[in-house]
């Protein structure tokens, strides 16, 4: 949803509950997503919880727990950068699985604000600090309200 041809996307959140679920790795990319998804959040009049897990793997259960316990949508922010090992591509593949698995099970929107990079500056460009051309945050909770407004109409 970033650059060229990105969707203008509706970011009321009154009378929502809405539950960001972010991993703890690489502090600096997560608090910018974390930022920016409050940033989004916050002013869209949700009620807005934070919760932390330990990485992008543990995401997922997370998004069932919140889903289940009521949450209107969640927004799931972690960052994955590739080392020197098969590591990388199982920990995007259960993410990325998970997460879509969560919200298809449970009809709730899960807004993916899962960054998957090659390298730490593609993570940074990415997470909405003053110096990033993206904000993977925003832009994950500013799909999470869409999508439920989208939904609401069906």
């Amino acid at each position: 949803m970033s650059g060229e041809g990105a969707p203008s996307l509706t970011t009321d959140g009154t009378g929502l509950r809405i539950v960001v679920v972010a991993a703890s790795w690489h502090t600096t990319v997560m608090d910018g997503l974390i930022a920016g998804a409050l940033g989004t959040l916050e002013p869209s009049g949700a009620t807005v919880e934070l919760i932390r897990v330990p990485g992008s793997f543990e995401l997922p259960v997370a998004a069932a727990r919140a889903a289940s316990a009521g949450a209107d949508a969640v927004v799931a922010l972690g960052v994955v950068i590739r080392g020197g090992t098969p590591h990388f591509d199982y920990v995007c593949q259960a993410a990325t699985v998970g997460l879509t698995e969560v919200s298809i099970r449970t009809g709730v929107p899960v807004g993916f604000g899962v960054l998957t990079c090659d390298d730490e500056q593609q993570a940074l460009d990415r997470a909405g600090l003053p110096d990033s051309k993206e904000d993977k945050g925003r832009e994950a909770a500013e799909a999470a309200l869409a999508t439920i407004r989208s939904l609401a109409a069906l």
